[in-house]
């Protein structure tokens, strides 16, 4: 079954380029209620599902025992640009649990904020590990093993106490089983699985709502996405698409990107989950359909959703700072 046109590229008035996609929208009991695409083919949903690997970091009590308030449990879990706020705050995690930057298995990259990048390097700087976008998960993860005695060592690894407990919860949200033969390697390391985007919506359904899930892990699960909505900084950082939608959201919509064109997304007041894939992985068509595809779930006349339906419409300009063109998703998407 071959994808639609999801998201088309203008260049002036003509269309440059398209992407094609799926897009799934689930209710809480897990009832189709969007399905645009092939939306049983198993996709590696990457660091979308941060929010749910950050379950056993609450349900371990370790997020408690810490101290942690929504600021820390939205940097669980962040795909962040690494700007100085951000590393302050990876190396907080650690220091509480007695941990430094030594401790990571996540590897060190620039930043991906571009002026974060500019502004090391401009201090003659170099990356670590507490610049990796991942940081904050992975200090969730060592925060977990220490409060929960579990040897930290090799915590990245398939098999591992640590990431069975993420299994576990991947596997309890999704209503899937995490197996090896859906296992790959994450780019920071640790497993990731692929899930049928169906299964992936209709996780963030139950994030959102708890409906089917046992009362403590619906608590924490209701306490992981009111953090991130609290704290969208945190959870992205400046200009990016997860902070822009959740801060104009003001807490009635959570969203959280992944690599390689992957978004999930929940509107909890009216419990449904969402899950889209760009096929050729680009972030900037993913961006589109998620706002549009919340633009398009939102009441008539509600004033988010008009304002995701602005940047679903993302203008292209070239170096000059002149409008040559614009991003629009394709009217399947907008029906």
């Amino acid at each position: 079954m071959a994808n639609p046109v999801l998201v088309e590229v203008l260049r002036g008035a003509i269309v440059e380029s398209r992407h094609r996609g799926a897009v799934s929208v689930v209710d809480a009991d897990g009832r189709a209620v969007l399905e645009i695409g092939d939306v049983e083919r198993p996709v590696f949903p990457r660091s979308a599902v941060k929010a749910v690997q950050a379950l056993p970091l609450l349900e371990s009590g370790a997020a408690d025992a810490y101290g942690f308030g929504d600021r820390e449990i939205a940097f669980a879990c962040a795909s962040h640009s690494g700007e100085p706020d951000h590393t302050r705050v990876a190396l907080e995690m650690l220091a509480r649990a007695g941990l430094d930057e030594s401790t990571y298995e996540c590897g060190a990259h620039w930043p991906t904020g571009h002026g974060a990048t500019i502004a090391l390097a401009r201090a003659g700087g170099t990356p670590t590990q507490v610049h990796n976008n991942c940081s904050g998960k992975h200090a969730g993860f060592l925060c977990t093993c220490c409060h929960a005695g579990i040897d930290r060592y090799g915590y990245v690894a398939h098999g591992h106490a640590l990431q069975e407990m993420v299994r576990e919860a991947l596997e309890s949200m999704t209503g899937v089983a995490h197996g090896m033969d859906a296992c790959g390697t994450d780019g920071c390391s640790i497993p990731t699985y692929a899930v049928p985007l169906k299964k992936l919506a209709h996780g963030f359904a139950r994030m959102a709502t708890g409906t089917g899930l046992a009362r403590e892990r619906a608590a924490a699960a209701r306490r992981i996405v009111t953090a991130c909505m609290a704290e969208p900084f945190y959870v992205a950082g400046t200009d990016r698409a997860d902070t822009v939608m959740m801060e104009a959201g003001r807490g009635r919509i959570f969203t959280k990107t992944g690599a390689e064109g992957v978004f999930c997304a929940a509107i909890p007041e009216l419990g449904l989950g969402i899950a889209l894939k760009c096929d050729d992985g680009a972030t900037r068509a993913a961006e589109v359909m998620v706002a549009a595809t919340l633009s398009r779930l939102l009441p008539s006349g509600d004033a988010l959703g008009a304002q995701l339906a602005v940047m679903a419409r993302p203008v292209l300009k070239n170096w000059r700072g002149v409008e040559v063109g614009a991003l629009r998703p394709a009217s399947v998407v907008k029906s």
